[in-house]
């Protein structure tokens, strides 16, 4: 199967925030814990206004 025929399952991560909602932390470390699993970042959505509200990752379905 090629890539373009793959079939990806999709998952998203909110992006951690701190006590005043105004700064994020990093996320490496989750971020890593899911590209062990396959995962992979994709895209994000982000805030109107600015600011990441969520990671958008994918893996080939098995």
């Amino acid at each position: 199967m090629s890539r373009d025929d793959a079939r990806f399952e999709y998952e998203s991560l909110r992006v951690p925030r701190g006590a005043t909602k105004k700064e994020s932390s990093d996320p490496k470390e989750e971020l890593n814990e899911y590209a062990a699993d396959g995962w992979r970042l994709v895209e994000t959505v982000d805030y109107v206004g600015g600011g990441t509200k969520y990671l958008i990752l994918e893996r080939p379905v098995e």
